[in-house]
């Protein structure tokens, strides 16, 4: 599912329009009741419902709603910020279609005094959610008037807001995290496509769902190249074949591990376990041997020469000792925990240059390459990056704030210009391939922002990679969704504080089983508590 920007969500509602027989009343038909639907599955207890329209198409999806969940035993009322005469053509069409007692209970916000009189205060008062229909993809800062008074008199209201579109104030063509003039939301339905503030911006920390209307998906494409991570999940979702073994699934080979940072490796190596690997053993030194071990039974464990310090060490990679580490690995994960000694960087270095394995790197894997990024070389073999803007500001020589200043072009250009896959973490993480498309990801919460996190991605990639060699680029989305929505499982359940890192893939198995396509919507967000 490609992410569009407005023109190119107009271009496909145009062509629809032209190329499919549907008509403008058609689409915003199909608009309004999937808005209806949606309303109805995920705030079912709310009876009274308020909704206000503007003068445009969105207000014209919020009439035809309203006439939907009227019939479907709501109380409904409507609230115009226009006069009739003053909607759209399609908007006033819609309007017409109401049933008597909705046209004649219709009331006109036309200014912000209106507010503050009697019918309005006691219609907010009984109202138990609200149905922003006023704008959406159309609209362009800064919201002025009577909406930015409505937007000021909902902030502190108790009933839930569902966003048509978008919510009112928010700009769909923003890649910014917040939108400080928008209306509060409390869950959002979109159409055919998520548009960019859909998959950048924090519209809610509720629900975000897109619906079909009738547009071909082939009309639906983003010329940037950017889609989104979860259609990816679609690769995990089929059965394993019946006469399936451990052998058709991959034997990861996690390096890592050193004094005081075992638990990385370790944690790397039960995420590829339970992420479905065949087998994982993980390559560690010889000191933190009895702690790795001692982490899960099912793990295998390859004990590594040492440095004077501790930490693995070069002499590893002689002719014997790296044919025995690599014999029958499908996968490498290389880095968490391995710390930043020079000799073992040294390691790092060489042996992501005498192998073709698919690797993935992460962590210490990484830093090892600082000043020395001509050394990463994809064209060789599949090469997986999973940087935070810390360790990618290393990798470019700039800053933090550099990295974060234009995450996309950062990461498309160092992925391009590698051969590589990248993953860049932070809030929307990116995965940027080699033909420079970008998956952007929506899931995931505050509760990841601790130790670990990424030693379990690691690992959960690598396991997804050895699973679907042949489909790498799938497979590390699918890995990045799945990360994020088993901790965002988590957060329905408990305080996002309190998470660990490896209560992520407690929650894993339920993340794979619950499809991102049903009830007629595709879900970018599930929502937190």
């Amino acid at each position: 599912m490609d992410v569009l920007t407005a023109a190119e969500m107009r271009q496909c509602d145009e062509r629809t329009v032209e190329r499919e027989g549907i008509s403008w009343q058609g689409l915003m038909e199909a608009a309004g009741s999937q808005v209806a639907e949606f309303v109805a599955r995920q705030f079912p207890a709310a009876q009274s419902v308020l909704v206000i329209c503007g003068k445009g198409n969105n207000g014209g999806d919020g009439l035809v709603a309203a006439r939907h969940l009227e019939a479907g035993g709501k109380r409904v009322r409507l609230m115009l910020l226009s006069p009739f005469e003053q909607l759209s053509q399609d908007a006033r069409a819609m309007f017409e279609k109401l049933p008597q007692v909705l046209k004649k209970s219709s009331m006109l916000l036309a200014t912000e005094e209106d507010l503050h009189r009697v019918p309005f205060q006691d219609c907010f008062h009984e109202t138990e959610l609200f149905l922003d229909a006023i704008l959406g993809t159309g609209f362009h800062p800064p919201l002025r008037g009577v909406a930015a008074a409505l937007k000021n008199k909902l902030a502190d209201h108790p009933a839930p807001i569902v966003s048509v579109d978008l919510p009112t104030g928010w700009d769909a063509d923003s890649t910014a995290m917040s939108a400080p003039d928008a209306f509060r939301s409390d869950a959002v339905i979109t159409f055919t496509a998520p548009k960019l503030a859909h998959v950048f911006g924090g519209l809610t920390r509720g629900p975000v769902a897109v619906a079909q209307i009738g547009s071909p998906a082939e009309l639906a494409v983003s010329r940037a190249g950017l889609h989104w991570t979860g259609a990816s999940k679609a690769i995990i979702e089929q059965p394993r074949a019946l006469d399936a073994n451990k052998g058709r699934f991959g034997h990861v080979l996690v390096v890592g591990g050193s004094p005081g940072k075992a638990g990385a490796a370790s944690m790397a190596s039960l995420a590829a376990m339970r992420a479905g690997a065949g087998l994982t053993t993980a390559a560690i030194p010889r000191s933190v041997a009895d702690i790795v071990a001692g982490f899960a039974p099912e793990m295998m464990t390859l004990l590594l020469e040492e440095s004077s310090s501790g930490n693995i060490a070069l002499n590893n990679l002689d002719a014997t000792r790296m044919d025995k580490m690599l014999r029958g690995i499908t996968t490498l994960a290389i880095g968490p925990g391995l710390g930043r000694e020079p000799e073992t960087a040294e390691f790092i270095r060489e042996l992501v240059l005498r192998t073709e394995l698919p690797t993935v790197l992460d962590a210490d894997g990484l830093n090892a390459f600082e000043g020395h990024t001509e050394l990463l070389d994809g064209s060789k073999r599949q090469l997986v990056l999973t940087p935070h803007p810390g360790e990618m500001a290393r990798l470019l020589g700039s800053t933090i704030a550099d990295v974060e200043r234009d995450r996309v072009t950062t990461a498309r250009n160092f992925a391009t210009e590698h051969h590589a896959t990248l993953v860049l973490k932070g809030w929307r993480t990116l995965v940027a391939h080699p033909d420079g498309s970008i998956a952007v990801n929506t899931s995931g919460n505050p509760a990841m922002a601790k130790g670990g996190s990424g030693d379990i991605l690691t690992g959960m990639t690598a396991a997804l990679v050895a699973q679907f060699p042949k489909r790498i680029q799938e497979a590390v989305e699918c890995a990045v969704w799945l990360h994020g929505a088993a901790a965002d499982l988590f957060a329905r359940e408990r305080d996002e504080h309190t998470m660990l890192a490896t209560e992520m893939l407690q929650h894993l198995s339920r993340a794979i089983e619950t499809p991102v396509e049903r009830d007629n919507f595709t879900w970018l967000r599930e929502g937190q508590r």
